[in-house]
């Protein structure tokens, strides 16, 4: 080997190793307590995000939550306070900048300035391009790109001012690699990533660390909610029962907790999922192949028809398949989710 060669090695090696201590000094560092600290999850009265209000409750956080749905809103309300937590609760749009502002004030006097935001809130329509409008990419980007984009404007203001700060904005593997059959929601998805990449980098210089998570299918229940269309049924069955296959989904626990390390640590962007690790993995390597494999995977979902560009819920959608054992973890995630 010359000379020249070993040098180059040596020097790659001790430039490796160096960032591998750097990352080690600044995981130390950037270390975060949630005792005492006021978080905010949007959309947290059920499913994931109210997995993630129960988790930071037991860490001694301080809770504010909002939903659209006011019953369930009230359900997690008195769950989480029966539980000893410290809870604010929100009818709030968060697509609706004033609606925001007005919630974000209301913590900040009765609980405190947010300290931790978890951007969660979110909206599903499923079903084939043909039936899918102009108002689904609307509301889509409503939710998860200017939702998430009107909280963190609020909470960045106070975060710069104490010299730190945790945001964590739930994004999806949809976000990476776009879904067939959930083009609006995996648009708005890649939107998100993008801001959020954007934010971290700017924000990384006042103690803010702004943390991108891609889950793959969980098990959360919320496949009832989720809207379908076109040929509803079919498409809430495959929906349904892929969600609630252990061997493609995860846990919601298993993924609360690994989004609750994330934060804590300030990690950039987390993946959850084996499955949606690899696709990630596929996409970022060969994203042309990727994009072909999902136009396979699309000959096989139901075509247009049924309810047309009616959007209904999944729980109107029901089948034997989905009543049957075979979504039984997705029903009992649901039961346990207040997804109900």
């Amino acid at each position: 080997m010359k000379d020249s060669t070993k040098t180059s090695l040596l020097l790659a090696g001790a430039g490796l190793g160096a960032l591998l201590a750097l990352r080690t000094r600044a995981r130390r560092k950037a270390e975060f307590s949630f005792t005492d600290r006021t978080v905010l999850i949007t959309g947290g009265s059920r499913g994931l995000g109210l997995v993630l209000a129960r988790m930071f409750a037991e860490q001694g956080a301080k809770i504010a939550i909002c939903s659209r749905t006011q019953h369930q809103l009230d359900a997690a309300r008195e769950e989480l306070e029966a539980g000893g937590a410290t809870v604010l609760a929100f009818d709030c749009d968060v697509s609706d900048q004033g609606q925001v502002k007005a919630m974000i004030r209301e913590i900040t006097e009765r609980l405190g300035p947010v300290e931790v935001l978890i951007n969660n809130a979110g909206i599903i329509a499923a079903g084939p391009l043909e039936e899918m409008t102009v108002e689904d990419f609307k509301a889509a980007m409503d939710i998860h790109y200017f939702g998430s984009l009107y909280t963190m404007l609020e909470v960045i203001p106070e975060m710069k001012a104490r010299g730190e700060g945790r945001i964590v904005n739930i994004a999806s593997v949809g976000g990476k690699v776009s879904v067939p059959h959930l083009v609006p929601y995996s648009g708005s998805k890649f939107a998100l990533v993008g801001m959020s990449e954007g934010f971290r980098s700017e924000l990384i210089k006042d103690g803010i660390y702004v943390t991108t998570i891609n889950p793959g299918l969980m098990r959360t229940g919320s496949a009832r909610n989720a809207f379908v269309k076109g040929q509803n049924e079919k498409e809430y069955t495959a929906f349904a029962l892929m969600d609630a296959n252990p061997l493609i989904s995860l846990a919601a626990d298993k993924a609360a907790r690994d989004i609750i390390n994330a934060c804590r640590y300030g990690k950039s962007e987390v993946t959850l999922g084996l499955n949606a690790k690899f696709i990630s993995m596929l996409h970022g390597l060969f994203p042309g192949t990727t994009s072909d494999l999902m136009g396979l995977v699309n000959m096989f979902l139901p075509g247009p028809g049924g309810v047309g560009q009616e959007a209904v819920r999944g729980y109107e959608s029901e089948t034997e398949l989905t009543q049957s054992p075979l979504n039984a973890p997705n029903q009992k995630a649901a039961r346990e989710n207040n997804e109900f």
